[in-house]
C-alpha cells in the first residue's frame, strides 16, 4: 500500500504550512517583534544530518566560546518543515536550511531570510533497494522515490538525472498508475526513510547523509549514484540567519564571531572525520541517534572499486570525497539552482519563480561579508581545491554531468 495515508498527510501538511497565507502572517509577526529584542545566545536548530555538521562542531569543540560567544546545546528536529516553522518563528537565530528552502521562503513568502554561508559541499546519494531492479537511472520507470522537501538540492539533482535518461518525475498518490518512463517523487522526513526502504514501501529516496549509509547498513539499500559524482562540489545546506541578525551593522561584529567559528569548524571536520563521527554518534555526544560506523561511513567512505554496480561514482577525475565542508557560497551555484528550480515540478504555486533573476537571488538574498572575512582569516581552507597559484578561489564554474 505504501507509505501510510497518516504520513503522507503529514508530511504533505506540514510541506505546505508555510505556504498558508495565515501561517505565514503569523510568523511575520513573530519575526518583528523579535527582529527587534537582540539576543546573542546562539540557538542552533538542526536536522540528524552531516550537513549540520560544522554547526555542531562549532559548538562541542567550543570554537564559538572562543570567540567570545555563548551557544546551547544544539536542538534536533526530525523534519525540514519544522525546522523551517521554528527558525522563522525566532526559536533558533542559526540554523542550515537546505539550499533551495531560503529562496522559496523570501521570494514567494517575504519572509526575511538571509543566507550567510554553505555548511558543506556533497555529501547526497540516491539509495534504492537491493532487489528493486534499478540499476541505472532508466530502470526507474515505474517506481516510488522520496525527497526529504521539494525545495531541496535532492530533488533538483534527481530530477535532473532521470530525465537525462528518458524518466518523467510525477507527484502523484503512491496508488495511482504509472507508465513505464515514470517515476513517482513524495515527500518524507529523512528518519522515515530508510524503514520506508526496507519494507519495500518506496523504491529508493535521495537524502543527506547518514541516512544514505544508513540505508546502506540497515536497509537493504544501495547507492544508485552519489549527487557530488552528479554535480561536482554541488552546495545542499547553506547556513541561514535572521535578516537583522546578518544586516544590522550593530549585530556584525556577532555575526563575524560566528562565521569564524563555523569556518574553524569546517577545517577541523576535513582533517578529522573519524574523531568527529564518534562524537555525533549515539556512542558519542548523541548529537545524531546512528551509531559511530554509520556515521563514519557517510563521512569517510567513497571507493569506487566498491560503487560499480550500480555504478555511483563515474567521474574519478574529480577527486572528491563523500562530502567536504566549504563556507564559501559560489554565485555561479546559485545560478544554477535558480535555473534547475524552475525546470523541477514541486507541489504549491510557483509563479513566484516565473519572473525571480537569479542575478537578483545572487546580490539579494546573500550576506557574503562574514564568511569572506573568516575565509580570509583561515587561507588554508584553500587546499584541495584543485586552484592553481594566482587563481581566484572564489570563483568557480559549476560542472555537471548526467
Amino acid at each position: 500500500m505504501g507509505i501510510s495515508r497518516r504520513n503522507l498527510v503529514k508530511a504533505g501538511a506540514a510541506v505546505a504550512g508555510l505556504s498558508s497565507m495565515g501561517a505565514m502572517s503569523s510568523l511575520l509577526a513573530q519575526e518583528k517583534l523579535a527582529a527587534k529584542v537582540f539576543d546573542p545566545v546562539i540557538r542552533i536548530g538542526y536536522i540528524p544530518i552531516t550537513d549540520a555538521a560544522a554547526l555542531l562542531a562549532a559548538h562541542e569543540l567550543g570554537y564559538f566560546k572562543d570567540e567570545g560567544l555563548e551557544s546551547v546545546r544544539p536542538t534536533l528536529i526530525r523534519g525540514w518543515s519544522p525546522l523551517v516553522e521554528a527558525f522563522a518563528s525566532h526559536r533558533f537565530n542559526l540554523t542550515h536550511l537546505l539550499a533551495p528552502i531560503p529562496i522559496w521562503m523570501r521570494y514567494n513568502n517575504n519572509y526575511p531570510v538571509k543566507v550567510t554561508a554553505w555548511d558543506h559541499t556533497n555529501g547526497s546519494a540516491m539509495v534504492v533497494h537491493k532487489n528493486s531492479g534499478i540499476k541505472s537511472p532508466k530502470d526507474m520507470g515505474g517506481k516510488q522515490f522520496a525527497m526529504p522537501y521539494w525545495y531541496s538540492m535532492h530533488n533538483i539533482v534527481s530530477q535532473m538525472l532521470l530525465k537525462e535518461h528518458g524518466i518523467k518525475p510525477v507527484i502523484r498518490p503512491q496508488n495511482a498508475e504509472l507508465a513505464e518512463d515514470e517515476c513517482n517523487f513524495l515527500v518524507l522526513n529523512p528518519p522515515d526513510m530508510p524503514p520506508a526502504l526496507a519494507s519495500r514501501q518506496i523504491d529508493g529516496y535521495c537524502v543527506a547523509e547518514p541516512f544514505c549509509a544508513m540505508g546502506e547498513l540497515r536497509a537493504q539499500g544501495e547507492i544508485l549514484r552519489f549527487n557530488g559524482d552528479i554535480w561536482k562540489n554541488h552546495p545542499c545546506c547553506v547556513v541561514a540567519m535572521h535578516e537583522q541578525d546578518a544586516m544590522d551593522p550593530e549585530r556584525a561584529e556577532w555575526s563575524q564571531k560566528v562565521h569564524n567559528a563555523i569556518v574553524r569548524a569546517q577545517l577541523y571536520l576535513g582533517d578529522n572525520r573519524k574523531e568527529m563521527a564518534q562524537i555525533f554518534s549515539k556512542d558519542g555526544k548523541k548529537y545524531m541517534p546512528f551509531p559511530a560506523e554509520v556515521i563514519e561511513r557517510a563521512m569517510m567512505f567513497y571507493d569506487p572499486a566498491y560503487y560499480k554496480n550500480p555504478h555511483a561514482i563515474q567521474n574519478l577525475d574529480w577527486e572528491q570525497d563523500r562530502i567536504n565542508f566549504t563556507g564559501w557560497p559560489y554565485p555561479s551555484a546559485t545560478n544554477r539552482i535558480v535555473d534547475e528550480l524552475k525546470q523541477t515540478i514541486v507541489t504549491g504555486d510557483t509563479k513566484f519563480l516565473e519572473g525571480l533573476s537569479k542575478e537578483h537571488v545572487v546580490n539579494d538574498l546573500f550576506q557574503y561579508d562574514y564568511i569572506k572575512s573568516a575565509l580570509e582569516k583561515y587561507p588554508e581552507w584553500t587546499k584541495g581545491l584543485g586552484y592553481a597559484e594566482g587563481e581566484d578561489p572564489f570563483v568557480r564554474e559549476e560542472v555537471i554531468k548526467v
